[in-house]
């Protein structure tokens, strides 16, 4: 892959994961406020999906495609995850959640190697765990067996089978209809769960972190989306690392979490992880890209 391409592949995943990480801090701020997690997953999908119809140009011809098997458990593994997430977000510190949340870029790798039959070098596992080393750096975690935490780990591995289906059909599929899809799905599949929750009072601040939570996610999913048209999903799971230092950044703006030393060498580590992911990634130029 050519430098320009990887730097615009960088660029779009990194605008992606920041979008998601607005999106899971507007539910934290909800779900910590007494909000509950199945409500705000709901509301999530729910006013993505109906703001984003009208635009998805979804037609007569594409409903079937609902009910393709690979598309139902897309959206299945996205609505699973980001309800997980909320619920660890109620109880667990967001460096912490995020910490047991990316094991989601290694399950992402191992199934693409045995589901998708992707061939990457060894070096780029070596550099994928030396990036989750830099993410334990940075979080400290000491995973303990609460349930927040398992929560937390649940959702990083939904996500990172989420990123292999959304590999496997994005050849498939537009990428308006794929957002549209996993909208629908998770909108359908959390009705019942949202319906038997105590529903909170309605007002400006709830609506405008609801909004936020529903449209940063959907954003960068559908960021994530094209990614995936761009490259195979084990050059895309070292970049979703950078999703930790829009985690960081929103952490001291938002909740005052100041990183300490050791948090910022394995936010360098991670950085020099994914860059030399993509160097790793690129193929070598012959005489003739050489030239000028």
């Amino acid at each position: 892959m050519p430098l320009a391409q990887l730097l615009r592949l960088v660029a779009l995943v990194f605008a992606a994961v920041t979008c998601v990480v607005l999106g899971d801090t507007a539910g934290k701020l909800l779900t910590s406020g007494g909000v509950d997690p199945f409500f705000v997953a709901w509301s999530r999908f729910a006013l993505a999906a109906l703001v984003l119809l009208p635009f998805s140009g979804l037609t007569r011809r594409e409903l079937p495609g609902l009910l393709n098997w690979r598309v139902l458990v897309r959206g299945l593994f996205i609505a699973c995850g980001i309800t997980s997430i909320l619920t660890a977000l109620k109880t667990e510190p967001i460096a912490n959640v995020f910490g047991a949340f990316f094991i989601g870029p290694v399950v992402s790798y191992v199934m693409a190697i045995v589901f998708l039959r992707e061939r990457p070098s060894a070096t780029r596992g070596v550099l994928l765990a030396l990036g989750f080393a830099g993410v334990m750096l940075v979080v400290k975690p000491g995973f303990g067996a609460t349930p927040g935490m398992g929560f937390a780990l649940l959702a990083g591995t939904f996500y990172g089978a989420y990123l292999v289906m959304t590999r496997t059909v994005a050849g498939s599929y537009r990428p308006r209809f794929l957002l549209i899809s996993q909208l629908l799905i998770g909108s359908v599949a959390l009705t019942p769960f949202a319906a038997t929750a105590d529903l909170p009072a309605l007002d400006i601040r709830l609506a405008l972190l609801l909004s936020l939570s529903a449209l940063g996610s959907a954003l960068g999913n559908f960021l994530l989306v094209l990614a995936n048209r761009r490259a195979e999903a084990s050059l895309i799971a070292p970049l979703v690392y950078s999703q930790l230092i829009s985690a960081t950044v929103l952490g001291v703006v938002v909740f005052g979490d100041w990183p300490d030393w050791v948090a910022l060498a394995g936010l360098l580590v991670i950085a020099a992880s994914g860059l030399a992911s993509l160097i790793v990634g690129r193929p070598p130029r012959g005489p003739e890209q050489g030239r000028a």
